[in-house]
């Protein structure tokens, strides 16, 4: 039996199929020498009506999307698919609308505006289902990402944008990559291989940062709350804002805390340094910080370049419910944007109006009610408009998205307490929720729950 000698294939921890090809440094100089081009000639092979998919966040390659923005009087109805984008980018420019649609997976402020009027579109999806949903639903016609530069065996890696990438680039009819030595090289299964790549572009544009948020003296009360209902040797997920880094700073004095998570933040480099995070008690991927993206400041990407204590992996893999609950004593941690008395979590839209995206909050949610010792938590201050509206009410507003459903809900937090839900009655969630709203609130949440036969 002869073997095809070519390239061989390997199972990554999430299922997929990770090629594996011999080294021919020359052979491999010359390939990439070959797909260079500029980002104004890559650009060309997109036509009208299109699919193109960009990767999440710090992944979008910022000199080929200028340039396809370039070309917007010669495209119609071309649908750009992407999760999360943070640059203001032509593509999503109302005035170009007639050339490009964006599809988003998760709004933010650079396409809230546009998805809220209809000049955009939106994909509700839970977040470990965004591959499949690419490989079943969506005709990627092209790929366009962001990678760090190419090793001696021929390997780029997608470095901060894992998620759904991987998946995308292995559908695409065409893969066009964006070299940025400023994109940090990651582990896991991020790579992707110069002989799976069609035209290759080179920039030095700066990778998008986030700065960390101020937080609150509420955010503080309710990270304390959380912190000390962690126990040491926990597995944690976090998230970003002024409340996640808050409960990052209260977890200072715990031991040998892992990490499981979507997104892996500054707030966890923080904790890495002071012997916080070490992973020596986890029960899956002992000793390893796992996570599917990464956004923050240029010390979080230079604490992941070639970092072997933090492995990359996609969505599909990272956010699976049935993986995160194999991790013991798995928490997880999430904001809301209103809850009602029956612990419905509306953490996605205000009323009908889109605010982001369901994202893995559900996905960690259940994952963590699968766990030995799992805890879920969803967060949120009670009140918003300088303390004139309360986030906790009797029903959701009408046209609210339902982000984690009551049955999900393990605890409830905000500045006044913890409400413990899982395992109680309607009627004693109810009780527990309105004992954590804010005081101003209770006396009209009570005449509410008692009209709703809640008490």
């Amino acid at each position: 039996m002869s073997v095809d000698l070519s390239r061989v294939t390997a199972l990554t921890p999430g299922g997929s199929r990770l090629t594996v090809y011999p080294v021919d440094r020359r052979r491999i100089r010359e390939m990439y020498r070959q797909k260079l081009v500029t980002a104004h000639g890559a650009v060309k092979l997109i036509k009208s009506c299109h699919n193109v998919v960009l990767p999440l966040g710090c992944g979008e390659p910022e000199a080929l999307v200028t340039a396809m923005g370039e070309r917007a009087g010669e495209l119609r109805d071309v649908k750009v698919h992407q999760m999360l984008p943070l640059r203001k980018s032509a593509y999503l420019d109302q005035s170009l609308s007639g050339s490009f649609c964006h599809v988003s997976w998760f709004t933010s402020g650079a396409n809230r505006q546009g998805v809220n009027e209809g000049w955009s579109d939106y994909m509700p999806a839970h977040f470990h289902d965004i591959p499949k949903m690419i490989s079943d639903y969506v005709d990627v016609d092209v790929f366009m990402g962001t990678v760090s530069p190419m090793d001696d065996r021929g390997y780029f890696s997608f470095g901060l944008s894992v998620d759904y990438t991987t998946t995308a680039a292995s559908r695409a009819k065409t893969v066009i990559i964006e070299v940025n030595p400023n994109m940090p090289r990651t582990r896991g299964h991020s790579l992707i291989h110069i002989s799976e790549v069609d035209y290759i572009v080179e920039s030095g544009s700066p990778i998008p940062e986030l700065s960390i948020p101020q937080a609150t003296v509420e955010d503080e009360i309710i990270g304390a709350c959380i912190a000390e209902l962690i126990e040491d040797g926990s597995t944690i997920q976090l998230g970003i804002g002024g409340m996640p880094n808050a409960v990052a700073r209260a977890l200072i004095n715990k031991k040998n805390l892992g990490v499981h998570t979507e997104m892996i933040t500054d707030g966890m480099v923080d904790l890495v340094e002071a012997g916080v995070i070490n992973g020596r008690e986890k029960s899956l991927h002992p000793g390893k910080i796992i996570g599917s993206f990464a956004a923050g400041t240029r010390r979080l990407y230079d604490f992941l370049n070639e970092n072997p204590l933090v492995e990359m992996y996609p969505v599909s893999y990272v956010n699976d419910p049935f993986i995160i609950g194999q991790n013991s004593k798995m928490v997880s941690i999430n904001a809301s944007l209103e809850v009602d008395l029956f612990g419905q979590c509306a953490s996605e839209s205000i009323g009908p109006v889109q605010y982001s995206a369901t994202g893995g909050q559900s996905d960690f949610a259940r994952g963590c009610l699968r766990s030995p010792g799992g805890k879920g938590f969803i967060a949120l201050k009670s009140t918003a408009r300088k303390g004139t509206l309360s986030k906790i009410v009797p029903l959701l507003k009408q046209g609210s998205q339902v982000s984690c459903s009551r049955n999900d809900v393990d605890h409830l937090v905000t500045e006044y307490g913890v409400a413990k839900l899982r395992g109680k009655t309607s009627r004693e969630r109810a009780r527990e929720i309105i004992a954590v709203a804010h005081p101003d609130f209770r006396p009209q949440l009570r005449e509410a729950a008692l009209k709703m036969g809640l008490m």
